[in-house]
């Protein structure tokens, strides 16, 4: 694996260390479950604009999980 890419998944799993970040994913966490509740949309357009905030709530709360994943797979493939 290349240093560059050594040191950006170092520096990754580092911060997702932190209390800080823990206390942003609870707070996401606790966002998405409001936004879920479609209840409270009016219209398609409202419909398709919470769907998009769903979507990348996703990719942020599932950050840590893909950033294992992925560099899981590069360290296979240089063995």
């Amino acid at each position: 694996m290349e240093q560059s890419l050594q040191k950006y998944y170092e520096d990754t799993f580092s911060m997702m260390a932190t209390e800080g970040w823990k206390a942003l994913m609870e707070d996401l966490e606790k966002l998405k479950q409001e936004l879920e509740n479609i209840r409270t949309v009016k219209d398609a357009q409202t419909l398709s604009y919470r769907q998009g905030q769903l979507d990348i709530l996703d990719l942020i709360l599932n950050r840590k999980k893909t950033c294992e994943e992925i560099y899981e797979q590069l360290e296979q493939e240089e063995r």
